[in-house]
């Protein structure tokens, strides 16, 4: 009798559509696998090397159409001998790939932020304050948290998280959970939306040739009540509205999105490295570019402000959709003598990215519920899931910035609100070796910190201290030096007030 019951039970719900409880799944010929993931990492490559001389150069305004933008072959390679720290984009990628390959996929996070705080190459923004929060004893996620970190707000990870979705075929979850670990090292909040919308964006191209469906598709993992996705959902309705005039949604975007509020450089300044905008200029590139690549990559370089990252990830995502082999050879011509080369600060060159990536795919594949079957690889299909609610800095906003030149052993400074940002560094006063100033933090007679300034460049503090919780009204900041010496001293250049609004 059970077992009649059971059966009329699988029968009914086969009736109503239960029991298609099977996660779909798409067959993708190994070769194809290979020139997905080798277009996406050439793309992401080209598109660097393209925007490079327009970084931060047009910043509130875009390149004219008229102005011709420089391509020929074997430009890649010239860069990369003649200014390889362009390839940030590509040596922060493969910090996380080498440490994947060393460790395995299920390196914990302390793992990857050790990794890139102790490598060789120089940082700004999000990646700078995450380093030295680690050096420090701030360890992730922690080090990349707005109480922690003034530019969690900042494109840094977005510019890092293409191997995420590279690794993740069809299975943008998959990417988030990963971006969730490393992402968290240096960003939070828009910061850290914008790593996962591109590593779900990658992801997607992999089983989609309709670039529209891939930038809406993607949206999906990032939470609709967080601005970055109301950001992006705005792109997408202007280019719905105005489909042949990249122009006209550009000055929506300068209307409505333009304004960074967080990041101390770039307040109340036409610079914006705030990853909302920035990836707005992707999709924007994305959508009227329409799967050409030439028009994909103008597009999201003459956009400005971060003109180099922003025509990589572009580059890198529609590469990915149409393979290496179907990149217009003008472009590939770029990378001529150059994929054997390995990046700066790296012992890895395009040609093994290509490689590593691939066995990181078949492996992650594989875990996500995929097999190998003979020349194929069986994915399982994922629904985009939106991932949990962040947000940064809530509520505040900067009222006030003002120029604040101080040299010396001791500092004190008024300012009105509930938070602030002291910007400055350690110098040297004379050629002599690095050295590293301590110094007590009060506010209104309380100690509530000490503090580590690094006179050395690659280890330094950006902001002297902030502090963004403080009760409304005045309050009166002192920086004390505990360890005061002839040769150096601590240098302010201003600081911003912040009020809760």
């Amino acid at each position: 009798m059970k077992t009649h019951v059971i059966l009329l039970l699988a029968c009914l719900a086969g009736s109503l559509g239960l029991a298609a409880q099977t996660p779909k799944t798409i067959t993708l010929p190994k070769k194809t696998l290979q020139d997905k993931i080798k277009g996406g990492w050439a793309g992401q490559t080209i598109g660097v090397t393209f925007g490079g001389p327009y970084e931060f150069r047009y910043n509130g305004t875009f390149i004219q159409d008229y102005q011709p933008l420089e391509w020929h072959k074997g430009y890649v390679k010239e860069v990369m001998d003649s200014f390889p720290g362009l390839y940030d984009d590509l040596y922060m990628d493969l910090t996380f790939v080498d440490v994947m390959e060393r460790h395995g996929l299920d390196a914990p996070a302390d793992s990857f932020a050790q990794a890139f705080a102790h490598a060789g190459y120089v940082l700004w923004h999000a990646n700078q304050a995450a380093r030295y929060n680690i050096l420090n004893g701030i360890r992730p996620p922690a080090s990349g948290h707005w109480q922690h970190n003034m530019h969690a707000d900042c494109i840094d990870y977005q510019i890092e998280a293409d191997y995420a979705g590279l690794m993740s075929p069809g299975m943008p979850n998959a990417a988030s959970r990963i971006s969730h670990k490393i992402g968290h090292i240096m960003n939070y909040g828009n910061g850290w939306y914008g790593g996962v919308y591109v590593g779900a964006m990658y992801a997607q191209a992999f089983v989609s040739n309709d670039i529209k469906q891939i930038v809406r598709d993607a949206l999906r993992v990032i939470p609709a009540r967080s601005k970055f996705y109301q950001c992006m959902s705005d792109v997408i309705r202007w280019h719905r509205q105005y489909p042949d005039d990249w122009h006209r949604t550009w000055f929506e975007l300068q209307k409505k999105w333009s304004s960074d509020v967080s990041c101390p450089d770039a307040i109340f300044n036409p610079v914006n490295i705030d990853a909302t905008i920035n990836c707005a200029y992707v999709i924007m590139g994305l959508l009227y570019g329409n799967g050409d690549y030439a028009k994909t990559l103008e597009v999201s370089t003459r956009a400005g402000q971060d003109a180099d990252c922003n025509p990589s990830t572009a580059g890198g995502i529609l590469g990915t959709m149409l393979g290496y082999e179907k990149i217009p050879q003008k472009w590939k011509d770029g990378l001529t003598g150059a994929e054997d080369i390995d990046f700066k600060y790296t012992t890895i060159s395009l040609n093994k990215t290509y490689d590593i990536s691939y066995c990181h795919a078949l492996e992650n594949i594989k875990r996500n519920g995929g097999k190998e079957q003979d020349d194929n690889v069986i994915i399982p299909l994922q629904t985009p899931e939106a991932v949990a609610f962040e947000e940064s800095f809530p509520g505040l906003l900067p009222t006030d910035k003002k120029e604040f030149h101080v040299n010396g052993n001791e500092i004190t400074l008024t300012i009105a609100g509930n938070g602030f940002v002291l910007g400055g560094y350690a110098a040297k006063k004379r050629e002599v070796a690095d050295h590293v100033i301590t110094a007590t933090v009060s506010i209104d007679g309380q100690v509530t910190d000490t503090i580590r300034m690094p006179t050395n460049y690659q280890l330094r503090k950006d902001e002297i201290c902030h502090r963004l919780d403080l009760p409304a009204g005045k309050h009166i900041i002192k920086i004390q030096v505990t360890n005061p010496h002839p040769d150096y001293e601590l240098r302010t250049g201003y600081y911003v007030t912040f009020l809760r609004k």
